[in-house]
């Protein structure tokens, strides 16, 4: 994924010279995890920049230089420091348009890498994608694969509004996939489905894909068929799909690492319930970390959800 990111990045940049990259260390040292390595070595310090440690200051300047006509892509080095960009992001990023009646938009990318599973300290490990979802005109995306990767931030980029682009670190290096080259999209808002089923729609995204996909391939051992879907984008998220699969299985579960209390699993069981509660055969159910800061290193496995843990839900469900 890791790669694919910079490809993207770099593809893009060779492509339209209004793409900016900036962010704490991503000019020469190329990012914390490399994400940038080698962008500024091509394009130069005045397209790949690094900046002082201000992330109300990255997100201010790069609203200006998108109302401006610029496309900023800048990096919040690990999402739990985006908080003090906050007002930058809820006050102009998402309101511009409606301020200027769609006059004027901003086409602003801020990567930050999320999530735990690499046993970092404190504010680096958060899920905490439902609170970007919940603010009106931003866009939320969330891959879970290099070949998504790429084709999510290319479509990111060229959208006239911001997104919130989230990379599970967790698998930043792995799995390894074949990425075309050149410049290809993946529609925004548009789900994913893995596998085809039709016991149980099971739905994730980021790094818990990776264990939902290995749960997937274990019930099938155990004759349960299971409809995995990707979400890919937490906001505007595909309830067109989400809605056919549970028609078709009746039985739902949706798996995230974020906290659950007013999270992506809740709004979702509430979709299902309002547009398929008739086809459902059991209660919608979310599998979710829990309503607490996420431990350091140590506690990390105690919070974070396995592959087990998706087959026992799953085998729940079906009998409830």
């Amino acid at each position: 994924m890791i790669s694919a990111i910079n490809s993207a990045l770099r593809e893009e940049m060779r492509l339209h010279e209004r793409i900016m990259v900036y962010g704490q260390d991503v000019g020469v040292s190329g990012g914390v995890f490399r994400a940038t390595v080698d962008l500024q070595k091509e394009f130069g310090k005045e397209r790949v920049f690094d900046t002082a440690l201000a992330e109300s200051g990255i997100v201010g300047t790069a609203f200006g230089m998108a109302v401006a006509g610029l496309r900023p892509v800048v990096e919040i080095q690990f999402s739990g420091f985006a908080w003090p960009a906050f007002n930058q992001i809820i006050s102009h990023l998402a309101r511009v348009r409606n301020r200027t009646r769609g006059k004027i938009t901003a086409p602003i990318v801020v990567r930050m890498p999320y999530g735990g599973g690499i046993r970092a300290v404190e504010h680096h490990s958060e899920s905490m994608e439902a609170v970007w979802g919940h603010v009106p005109g931003l866009k939320v995306v969330i891959p879970s694969s290099p070949y998504d990767a790429k084709g999510l931030l290319i479509s990111s980029i060229h959208d006239p509004d911001s997104v919130i682009f989230m990379e599970p670190k967790r698998v930043y290096r792995s799995p390894k996939q074949e990425v075309p080259d050149g410049s290809y999209t993946l529609p925004i808002g548009k789900a994913h489905i893995v596998q085809q089923g039709s016991d149980v729609t099971l739905v994730s995204y980021g790094a818990q894909m990776k264990e939902s996909r290995l749960a997937a391939v274990k019930l099938k051992s155990e004759n349960v068929s299971v409809e995995l879907i990707d979400l890919r984008t937490i906001y505007p998220f595909d309830r067109e799909t989400i809605i056919s699969s549970v028609k078709k299985t009746g039985r739902f579960l949706v798996v995230h690492e974020g906290p659950q209390s007013f999270g992506v699993g809740a709004e979702l069981i509430a979709t299902v319930n309002e547009a398929a509660f008739y086809s459902l055969e059991a209660p919608p159910a979310r599998l979710t970390g829990a309503d607490t800061v996420m431990p350091l290193a140590r506690g990390e496995k105690n919070y974070l959800i396995d592959t087990e843990m998706i087959v026992r839900r799953v085998q729940k469900l079906l009998k409830e």
